[in-house]
């Protein structure tokens, strides 16, 4: 069923947050209406995060009518909820290339719009973003307010409490609101949940506090007196009813909760909070996904959708296409694999911050319940629960992806590197990511963990070597990280190992021995398939390099003495990569050749399709092609390509 389009005369008005606030009162809930269908709009055409989004409308809509934005600071936690703010700040129009190459980002960026104060992609950093803007408004002298709008999810994150407890020491002039809606990406866990769970459903405590306020305004010096009895006395019943909120023992004054679809408690609200000063703490109850009935019934599905998504959804099941049929996901081989070992071996357990669909791991969930530890967004936390685990016997495997993984490598360093501990990573999302851009791809996991002593690094080309790994890794005594794209998944390209081992490299093609100029290209991971046309073309031996660390580099010194030069390719980062450490293991075997390290370049490259981010830093084929060419000093090849 296709998305009818619907008039948006009252949104046309407004290009930025200063015509919002010159609407009537009386017409913002249609304005309301418009904008959550020019959400659906937008999100079918360009695909994105939708749940979330839909489920911040009314929210958006007040904060930019209450507080005085750009000079009031607003920072959205993760940025993937800010679809609406951007199209309330001058760029509704540009929307339309969402995620693609030249287009706007799908979360915040500093560099995009003065109404973006902080950058954000990753969770939980929001109050301490907007406590150093309140505390350096302090230190300016400025009015200005300072508001982070973060979610349940975010919450369980330890960086979240830091800077609670830091803001609540301070008594900065900071507000939180709190986006209560169950939900991360995943269902939220843990006992913080529970908590917000409590506070949902006992707001007695908040009706006593507002009942008496404006009566005590009015009374003077006695009404000063009566208040801060009424305020002991509402504290002795918040202990009493067992609703004292962690929030307030951290030195926060908590109001709510209160409905955030309700666009006059919203308003009354936060114009009363904006008046105010001190940390404060609005807790806001939203549901994730709200206008839209498939998304309102499945949240996670609608986390994110592709172009078309919306009115898929609408569909009956008659219409809907069929799931296309194709090679399985890097994902899904990885989690059919861990479910066989947790088949055949009880040790074996799952442990994931926050991503249980993500990382592939429903199946697993519902097949060993109690063997999946779905800990929250606590990444640090995630990967020190495997360590200890390990200690006790198991054989921990924490699921993750390579962008949320630099959340916790000392922890990876410290806890488990450094006492040799049997956990297995396995790095989703592993190299460039396409439309999520920067803040998500997984550039720098070869580069950080290439120097760490102890921690094996598989970089399989095809679901073969992904197997292997995975079974070598829960067999091995240490720690073993197996790294692999968000892509499809070939089955196996072929080749014979240059030496005896689980982790040899293998010979994919032997160049001619006649051939004029000879090179040996070692590609490293996902690149492999990509080589194998190249090696063709240019006459080249290639080498599936398997594992990063431990490198067998003996063998690999052997072939490179028949060669004249030495080229690796891999979706990391080039500086401190794999390559760097290849080509100087090669001279410390005496085999000295000129070498050509293909990666992701020094800078961080900007949203678009996977191919387009590929492109961009000279990793899709022909630019492999052409590169390699120009190197070895073939110019009918560069024209070529």
């Amino acid at each position: 069923m296709p998305l009818s389009p619907r008039q948006t005369h009252l949104l046309d008005l407004i290009e930025r947050p200063a015509d919002l606030r010159a609407l009537s009162r009386g017409s913002l809930a249609a304005l309301a209406e418009e904008m959550r269908h020019a959400l659906l709009e937008q999100v079918e055409a360009t695909g994105g995060h939708l749940a979330a989004n839909l489920g911040v409308v009314e929210l958006t809509l007040a904060l930019h009518r209450v507080f005085d934005t750009p000079y009031d600071r607003l920072v959205w936690d993760v940025g993937h909820q800010t679809y609406l703010h951007k199209m309330l700040t001058g760029r509704r129009a540009w929307m339309s290339q969402l995620r693609q190459h030249g287009g706007p980002a799908g979360f915040t960026r500093r560099a995009e719009s003065e109404y973006d104060p902080f950058g954000a992609g990753h969770s939980s950093t929001s109050i301490s973003a907007a406590l150093g803007m309140a505390l350096a408004a302090e230190r300016k002298g400025e009015d200005r307010q300072a508001v982070a709008i973060i979610g349940d999810g975010a919450m369980t994150a330890g960086q979240a409490f830091e800077a609670l407890n830091h803001a609540g020491d301070r008594q900065a002039n900071l507000l939180v609101i709190l986006n209560d809606n169950e939900m991360s990406i995943s269902a939220n866990v843990g006992a913080l949940n529970q908590h917000l769970t409590r506070l949902r459903s006992k707001p007695v405590i908040e009706r006593f506090r507002h009942s008496g306020e404006e009566i005590l305004a009015q009374a003077g010096p006695l009404g000063e007196l009566l208040g801060s009895t009424r305020a002991g006395l509402r504290d002795g019943m918040r202990h009493l009813l067992g609703t004292s909120s962690l929030f307030e023992e951290l030195g926060f004054r908590y109001f709510g909760p209160i409905d955030g679809h309700d666009l006059d408690t919203l308003l009354d609200t936060l114009t009363n909070l904006r008046e105010q000063h001190g940390p404060r703490l609005l807790h806001v109850v939203t549901q994730k996904g709200r206008g839209l009935v498939p998304a309102e019934r499945d949240p996670v599905g609608f986390h994110g959708v592709g172009r078309n998504g919306v009115s898929r959804a609408m569909a009956t099941s008659a219409d809907k296409p069929a799931k296309p049929a194709g090679p399985p996901t890097w994902t899904e081989v990885a989690a059919a694999r861990l479910e066989h070992h947790a088949e055949h071996d009880e040790r074996v357990i799952a442990i994931t911050p926050a991503m249980i669909e993500g990382s592939g791991l429903k199946g697993f969930a519902a097949r060993f319940p109690k063997r999946l530890y779905d800990v929250g967004i606590a990444e640090q936390h995630a990967v020190t629960l495997a360590g200890g685990l390990a200690t006790e016997g198991m054989r921990p495997v924490v699921a993750i992806y390579s962008t949320f993984l630099q959340r916790a490598w000392d922890q990876v360093i410290h806890d488990i590197a450094l006492q040799d501990l049997p956990v297995t990573f396995l790095v989703d999302r592993a190299g460039l990511v396409g439309p999520d851009g920067p803040t998500h791809a997984g550039s720098f996991d070869l580069a950080l963990g290439m120097s760490v002593p102890n921690l094996a690094i598989a970089v399989p080309a095809d679901a073969q070597d992904l197997t292997a790994a995975i079974d070598w890794a829960l067999a091995h005594d240490g720690p073993c990280l197996v790294r692999y794209p968000r892509d499809k998944c070939p089955d196996h390209l072929g080749g014979r190992p240059l030496a005896e081992g689980t982790t040899a490299p293998t010979l994919l093609r032997h160049s001619a021995a006649n051939a004029p100029r000879r090179v040996l290209m070692i590609g490293i991971g996902a690149m492999v398939e990509r080589l194998i046309p190249i090696s063709e073309d240019l006459d080249a031996t290639l080498v599936n390099l398997r594992w990063a660390r431990p490198l067998a580099i003996e063998p690999l010194a052997e072939l490179a003495a028949e060669h004249d030069a030495v080229v690796t390719v891999e979706e990391g980062a080039r500086i401190g990569g794999v390559g760097s450490e290849l080509l100087l293991a090669l001279a410390e075997q005496g085999v000295s050749r000129p070498g050509l390290r293909l990666g992701i370049e020094d800078r961080f490259i900007e949203h678009g399709s996977r191919e387009e981010c590929l492109a961009d830093t000279g990793l899709d084929s022909g630019s492999i092609a052409a590169s390699i060419a120009a190197f070895i000093g073939d110019p009918d090849k560069v024209s070529a390509t």
